[in-house]
């Protein structure tokens, strides 16, 4: 696997699905410290299996080494 690559996917992942999930939860009036807690826990292991798919698939379809090229 592409840990750059996947590193790189997980931290957008992580960051769309913790907004979303705070949005929902302010505006359903779940404003909290363990609510927020939960979202942002809840939004790391959603994001974790979405990285490592879309990590696949783009290397899937790049058809390249498995490790980032060296500078």
């Amino acid at each position: 696997m592409n840990f750059p690559l996947f590193s790189a996917i997980f931290s957008i992942a992580f960051t769309v699905i913790i907004g979303i999930l705070m949005i929902i939860a302010f505006v359903t009036g779940f404003d909290k410290a363990m609510h927020i807690i939960g979202a942002i826990v809840i939004g790391a292991v959603i994001s974790l299996p979405v990285a490592l798919v879309v990590t696949k698939k783009i290397s899937a379809l790049t058809g390249g080494p498995n490790r980032a090229p060296k500078a």
